[in-house]
């Protein structure tokens, strides 16, 4: 079960990171569930005007390591990316879209994750991925 956070707690941690380059934020968390959206702009388009398919994998990878943050102890252990793919379905130029990812695996070393992308305004799919968290003992620097 995610540990339940206020969401100013957890967007705190974007500060300086990719997370905030993209405008990633998180707007919900639930007991096995986080959801979090991101602008469809300069910032997140290809040359083309669509949005990016690499910006729809670092919002995989971003949620899902916002969520295995909220299963582990922060204190002892780190959560890391090991593996994703995604299949990107449906094209978005603007707006907004909204990253849905469930906890489908939550064992000691490693979690997966299922992160669904929709338009937030029109609820279309746009990209559906899965991602690998491993979860390494923090080391002192």
């Amino acid at each position: 079960m995610l540990r339940q956070v206020s969401l100013d707690s957890v967007n705190a941690m974007n500060k300086n990171t990719l997370m905030e380059v993209l405008g990633i934020e998180c707007i919900e968390i639930g007991k096995d569930y986080i959801i979090s959206r991101m602008p469809v702009d300069h910032r997140t388009h290809q040359p083309m005007g669509l949005l990016h398919g690499g910006a729809s994998m670092a919002l995989i990878e971003s949620i899902g390591s916002m969520g295995s943050t909220l299963l582990i102890n922060i204190e002892k252990e780190v959560p890391v990316g090991l593996e994703i793919n995604a299949n990107h379905v449906a094209g978005i130029r603007s707006g907004h879209v909204k990253a849905v990812g469930k906890i489908i695996h939550c064992g000691k070393s490693t979690h997966i994750w299922q992160v669904d992308i929709f338009n937030e305004e029109t609820n279309k799919m746009i990209c559906t991925g899965r991602l690998t968290v491993m979860i390494v003992p923090k080391t002192k620097e």
